[in-house]
């Protein structure tokens, strides 16, 4: 249940209830002409830990698990749909519609990434080794000289960016890397066959150059790069002048691939032929993770998950949850996805460079962490106004509930602050958010002249950075001695966003 200010409001109300206990109580006596005895005063129990409020709050864990994972499914045939009219019908009408689908369909994705770091379903098949799927439907930077033809400069789009040297798809030299050779990638080589197998070869290298499946692949082919369209490419210091004036909403933004890459090109129908096999992957790997979040199945996940012997076992399934907060706040989101880009001010390592919607993964993903904080799952922005209004809204049992529940005093001052800090965190990523629509994107926020203590990137790292201790410290106060906040998440120390990360 979403309850920031409920929380705030009724511990400030016991405060005055407290500091006036005494005047209220003889105003009472005054006027009581019965022999009613007094209530019982309300005594905060020992125990952090209640198996029955644990069940309740792990039930609406996996709840918001299954509705986002739905979504996620619902969006992406969405996206299919566009596709398959835009392949009928080449028109710049229907290159834009796939475009909106694309990312109307990272909407429900980006706040399912909490349930990451924690062998839930999208990073293991078993629940044991990390072999899940999160690499084929979410893997970044991309392999894009792999895929098809690319610009070459520094220091944007370097050989170290977009060169790869080695990958499963069989690519001799690694996709095109010199400039020249733009038939040395899977859509310029027309001896290579488009389909489910070769897809599969994704992240393959060691440095996962080579990614070609997911998300991140589709928006290639139907943006491009991100070019400055008068000096063809980007210096590191002109983004600004990437950013194109015309458009609908997030379509001002972003690369230029044209139309005629569709239309008129030889390679077209490779290219519509590439985001067709590509999409009919994602869905059915969003299938199989979310087959893992279904209810009354015996032996998925949800299924032991949710399923609570004794004390032990709660104390660990509330670790998975706050190991998936307290490490997408820091190591991951803070540090991965925003930190490696704003202090090195790249480009190419921003989440989604090519549509430049990162400011939207930023929101999405911080908003999962809050979702399993207050149980609340608002559904997705189908319209891409900033407002949840379409899916499958959920509103259960989070540790706010919990913390009012067990009524324990460490634990309320802990969930208070932890409260205020998530709303900081909002504050600020819908700062950045406003930022980028207003035609600052990331790409140019990350910029070296635009780097400062006010920049709204550098503010959300900031306060990721904070959330993630108060995660730590909950985990703390409700007896686990895991480290939920994975130290080796990232090289990057996130309370000082200007500092480069560690290899």
């Amino acid at each position: 249940m979403k309850t920031r200010e409920l929380l705030l409001a009724s511990i400030l109300a016991g405060a005055v209830s407290a500091c006036g206990g005494g005047g209220s109580d003889n105003n009472n006596n005054n006027n009581n002409n019965n022999n009613d005895p007094a209530p019982a005063p309300v005594v905060p129990q020992t125990d952090v830990i209640s198996l029955s409020a644990v069940s309740k709050l792990l039930d609406t864990n996996a709840d918001i698990a299954l509705a986002a994972y739905n979504d996620s499914i619902d969006t992406a045939k969405q996206l299919k749909a566009a596709i398959a009219e835009f392949t009928d019908n080449t028109t710049q009408a229907n290159l834009d519609a796939a475009k909106l689908a694309w990312l109307v369909a990272r909407e429900p994705y980006g706040q399912t990434e909490v349930y990451r770091f924690r062998l839930s379903p999208i990073d293991s098949s078993n629940y044991n080794d990390e072999d899940g799927l999160e690499g084929d439907i979410n893997a970044w930077p991309l392999g894009e000289a792999l895929i098809d033809y690319v610009e070459k400069a520094e220091p944007d789009f370097g050989v170290d960016q977009v060169g790869v040297t080695e990958n499963g798809a069989g690519i001799n030299g690694g996709g095109v890397v010199d400039g020249e050779d733009v038939a040395n990638n899977i859509i310029g080589d027309v001896t290579i066959t488009i389909d489910a197998d070769l897809v599969a070869n994704t992240a393959t290298a060691g440095d996962e150059h080579d990614v070609i499946a997911g998300y991140h692949a589709i928006e290639f082919i139907l943006w491009g790069q991100d070019l400055n369209l008068d000096a063809m490419v980007t210096n590191g210091a002109d983004r600004d002048l990437a950013v194109k004036t015309s458009g609908a909403g997030n379509l001002a933004f972003g690369g230029q691939r044209p139309l005629s890459d569709f239309s008129s090109s030889p390679l077209g129908s490779r290219r519509l032929l590439f985001m067709t096999v590509v999409v009919d992957k994602l869905i059915a790997d969003l299938e199989v993770v979310r087959d893992g979040w279904l209810d009354g199945i015996a032996g998925n996940y949800r299924d032991q998950f949710t399923s609570v012997s004794d004390r032990a076992d709660a104390v660990q399934k509330l670790t998975e949850i706050l190991t998936g907060m307290g490490t997408l706040s820091e190591g991951e989101l803070a540090g991965e996805r925003m930190q490696i880009s704003y202090s090195a001010n790249s480009q190419e390592d921003e989440h989604s460079c090519f549509s430049d919607n990162t400011h939207r993964d930023v929101w999405l993903n911080a908003e999962g962490i809050s979702n399993s904080f207050e149980g609340v799952y608002a559904g997705y922005d189908s319209d891409l106004d900033g407002i949840d209004d379409a899916g499958s809204a959920v509103d259960g049992f989070g540790f706010d509930d919990y913390i009012a529940e067990v009524n324990v005093d460490s634990l309320t001052a802990i969930g208070t602050s932890l409260s205020a800090l998530l709303a900081e965190t909002e504050a600020n990523y819908k700062s950045l958010d406003t930022t980028a629509r207003n035609g600052r994107p990331v790409d140019v926020l990350i910029m070296e002249a635009n780097r400062n203590t006010e920049n709204p990137v550098y503010l959300t790292i900031i306060s990721l950075n904070a959330q993630s201790a108060a995660i730590a410290e909950l985990a703390e106060a409700l007896d686990i001695a895991d480290q939920v906040v994975d130290d080796d998440a990232s090289g990057c120390d996130t309370s000082n966003p200007a500092a480069e990360c560690e290899g």
